[in-house]
């Protein structure tokens, strides 16, 4: 009578805990129960064709369901296909995020989203202020659905040819998921490297990262309005950074590779080198996937790759990094402090205190967690600084490219690197918010003067 007794307060408490958690302190926590849920799967016998230890299963995991693409077993012949499904899983689930998921749910069943649902999409959207939430979670979805149905069809055109329906669908579908969630998981050891001047492929999967790291706020936008003037700020900065920043990254790219005999050099016609330079520009904004082998690629070259990582996709996309716009708030208010005004402004909009703070306090977090990393993978593992600190960036912005290193790390080295791909997914100020547990200050001080600079 006693235990039956218990059992049920037990399940009160544990429920009354559960819904004492911050949004932040749920999505941390969503992703840590996908991650060790997709660690017993991928443990299982039926799951690999090889014994899987317990620390490589946990990797796969947490780099599935932070969406990175790191890697210490190669997923098209260590895994089943039962394990590339459960890897797939985890993909689709980290990239739209569990709590979105959890309240698309609610949402398709009630019709009703509560306060605190609201304000856990917002977490999970990286969002603030009002906006439209049931609107969003219908363009989401329907968005997905429709994004990964079409690149599916459209890689089957050239994989179904080459492999069988059976093969050549699947391989299609693993890849457009893979893609649109900018997880970078593929079923070639040498990721894509086998179609680096194949036009469809480089298309149509440099389309599905794209509109996956765009932000899913920017496509809700961009479908209730027809003119670029009606656009938000937010829709605006990302429409027009995107293609900037793709075209000077391909532009550098081409001139630094140009002569590599290992990587563009060795591709005959500029119509290769062309679509190789395109890919890797794109690539690092936390896709994952590449044509080229990215270890062959020269120092100076790298560390640009590696200034990509760390800028990002779109705030509240299936990308990772500081986000985009962060990185445009942070050029625009230094270039109004060094021209003395005193309010930033970009397409006839003020730029708030609140945001450009909020923008050097992501940036500088990822900083230290970049550092911090880097740090500890040097006293742990022997090899070269670049390629330690390049596979660090990777996994803190949730990207996946990498110079062989990950499957070579020692366990406290790998451990550091699923810490890292965490962090990179639920976001650096998520998690200092998390951890810090701010409180509104009681006391007003007097202004101080500190010489910087």
């Amino acid at each position: 009578m006693r235990r039956s007794f218990q059992a049920p307060r037990l399940y009160r408490q544990i429920q009354k805990q559960a819904l004492r958690l911050t949004p932040p302190q749920a999505l941390i926590l969503s992703f840590i129960a996908l991650s060790l849920a997709g660690a017993l799967l991928l443990k299982l016998p039926i799951a690999s064709h090889a014994p899987t230890s317990w620390m490589q299963a946990l990797f796969m995991a947490v780099s599935a369901s932070t969406i990175t693409g790191l890697t210490v077993l190669d997923v098209g012949s260590h895994f089943t296909l039962f394990g590339q499904w459960v890897l797939l899983g985890l993909i689709q689930l980290g990239g739209i995020g569990l709590l979105t998921f959890g309240v698309l749910i609610i949402h398709l069943s009630s019709g009703r989203l509560t306060l605190r649902h609201r304000a856990a999409m917002q977490d999970s959207f990286n969002q603030s202020g009002r906006i439209d939430m049931q609107n969003l979670l219908r363009v989401l979805f329907g968005f997905i659905v429709l994004t990964e149905m079409l690149g599916t069809l459209l890689l089957a055109t050239q994989w179904v040819p080459e492999m069988g329906w059976r093969r050549g669908l699947f391989y299609s579908f693993f890849h457009a998921v893979s893609a649109f969630n900018n997880a970078g998981f593929g079923l070639a050891a040498n990721s894509l490297a086998g179609y680096v001047g194949n036009p469809l492929i480089n298309l149509v999967i440099s389309f599905l990262f794209i509109a996956g790291g765009i932000g899913f706020a920017v496509i809700a936008d961009l479908r209730a309005k027809r003119r670029f003037q009606d656009l938000t700020l937010h829709t605006k900065l990302m429409l027009v950074g995107t293609v900037v920043i793709n075209l000077l990254a391909m532009l550098v790219l081409l001139l630094l590779e140009y002569g590599n005999p290992d990587t563009l050099g060795a591709l005959h016609g500029w119509g290769s080198k062309l679509w190789a330079s395109w890919f890797q520009a794109v690539a690092p904004r936390s896709s994952g996937f590449s044509t080229m082998d990215t270890a062959s690629l020269k120092p100076v070259s790298a560390f640009f790759i590696m200034m990509l990582m760390f800028i990002g996709a779109g705030s509240g996309s299936t990308g990772g990094g500081i986000k985009l716009t962060t990185f445009i708030i942070l050029l625009v208010a230094t270039r109004a402090f060094l021209r003395q005004h005193p309010n930033p402004s970009l397409f006839g909009r003020s730029i708030d205190m609140g945001m450009t703070l909020r923008a050097l306090a992501i940036a500088m977090i990822a900083l230290l967690c970049v550092l911090a990393g880097t740090f500890v993978l040097m006293l742990t593992e022997d090899g070269n600084f670049l390629d330690l600190a390049f596979e660090v960036i990777s996994a803190a912005s949730t990207t996946g490219l990498s110079r062989g290193v990950t499957p070579t790390l020692s366990i406290a080295g790998q451990c550091t690197i699923m810490v890292l791909m965490l962090i990179g997914r639920v976001g650096p100020l998520t998690l200092a918010f998390t951890l810090a547990n701010p409180r509104g200050a009681s006391i007003a001080y007097p202004a101080g003067r500190v010489n910087i600079g």
